[in-house]
């Protein structure tokens, strides 16, 4: 407890601390407050000023932060984008990358590492990139939405690779667990799309502004039972996190505008606000940094997989472009494409749990991580520029 007290106050001290260092510097170039956070992470680190310590309180914190991201992924999946070029482009192109992660992986280390590090390398952290757009106006415009694409399958395809290969299960066994997950999640999809929600609307409504929270409510049984038949089917429990995400945005499908927009302000607060700070902080916290400096090649391999991460998820993500995109704007697509850090963090987790993995070569890949989600948007935001869509005329898309 003595080690616990300290870190249980550093970590809220820092999620207040970076969006005003994010703000503060706004005004000269936008950085993510995830990169804040992350680097204020490490700086109280063990690895730095020994303030905040590895606990497994605050590690399960941190699983509920990163269950939280990937449900907010899933809930602001636009299924018109999976219908035209886009959908099928961005399928396609990550297939692409996870091909060439692990083939380019395999010719330095073959073996089962080259599946963590080829499943990493094809990654895209959707719930990192979309309050970007959002900020930046983009997330209802074509761009959004072929980003939206390409992320959704970047954090999907992922976890599909994660249960099938990663398991502890012969790959065949696993491909019918998975079956059943799929079965039960799509029946959960079906009913989402074939259930009455007029009453469920009008108790969403009646408890907005109460301490019912009847919305929230639902949200959080809809996370806790697709996460816990992924907990009992084996499966990495982010799958079922990005499935209730799904479902949760077709069971409000017919709500109110006014309904919609607030229970998801809502449930950003508790997300944004309380527990995805508390992932990013903690991934800072439990960084090996020491491993890193203590190896010289380590570090100078960081920057190397920041190039690896461009060529072989940022270049097939330039597929799904929307048509007439300028090269510019594919490139923005290559840049945003490329930007990972969640899947990264619990695909070296695993490896380094299944002995897979060393410690510190989950550390350079972390780290390329954390490069990606500061170097990567700000690059691809500039390459926009002025063709970003204010918010303004978000709302505007919206009422039409």
């Amino acid at each position: 407890m003595d080690q616990l007290e300290p870190t249980l106050l550093v970590i809220p001290l820092l999620a207040v601390l970076a969006p005003l260092f994010a703000r503060s510097l706004s005004r000269w170039v936008r950085i993510p407050i995830v990169v804040f956070e992350l680097v204020l992470g490490i700086l109280v680190g063990p690895s730095l000023l020994g303030w905040a310590v590895p606990s497994d309180f605050v590690a399960a914190l941190s699983e509920f932060g990163l269950a939280m991201l990937f449900f907010v992924a899933g809930s602001e999946i636009e299924f018109a984008a999976f219908r035209g070029r886009s959908g099928r482009a961005a399928a396609g192109g990550w297939l692409i990358s996870l091909a060439a992660g692990v083939a380019l992986t395999w010719i330095l280390f073959p073996g089962e590492i080259a599946i963590v590090i080829g499943i990493a390398l094809a990654s895209t952290a959707l719930g990192t990139i979309l309050p970007i757009l959002r900020d930046a106006g983009e997330l209802r415009t074509p761009f959004g939405r072929a980003i939206g694409a390409i992320g959704a399958v970047g954090e999907f395809g992922p976890l599909i690779a994660i249960s099938l290969f990663l398991g502890s299960r012969d790959p065949g066994i696993e491909s019918v667990v998975l079956l059943v997950f799929g079965l039960v999640a799509g029946l959960a999809i079906w009913m989402a799309f074939r259930m009455p929600t007029g009453a469920m609307h009008r108790a969403v409504n009646a408890t907005l502004h109460t301490s019912g929270q009847f919305a929230i409510r639902v949200v959080f049984l809809i996370l806790s039972a697709l996460v816990a038949l992924s907990v009992v089917l084996d499966l990495d429990l982010l799958l079922g996190a990005f499935a209730a995400g799904i479902v949760w945005r077709l069971l409000m499908r017919d709500a109110k505008e006014s309904d919609r927009r607030a229970v998801e302000s809502k449930v950003e607060a508790v997300a944004f606000g309380f527990l995805v700070p508390v992932f990013f902080i903690y991934t800072g916290v439990t960084f090996d940094l020491a491993s890193l400096m203590e190896t010289p090649v380590l570090l100078a391999a960081v920057p190397l997989v920041v190039v690896a991460l461009f060529l072989v998820r940022g270049l097939p993500s330039m597929l799904a472009a929307p048509a007439g995109s300028t090269r510019r704007d594919r490139f923005a697509v290559a840049f945003l494409g490329a930007t990972g850090l969640p899947i990264i963090v619990a695909v070296t987790g695993i490896g380094v749990d299944e002995g897979i993995l060393p410690s510190a070569a989950a550390a350079v890949l972390v780290g390329a991580g954390m490069l990606s989600v500061l170097l990567f948007p700000l690059i691809a935001m500039s390459l926009r520029g002025e063709r970003a869509v204010p918010a303004a005329a978000e709302l505007e898309d919206d009422r039409v």
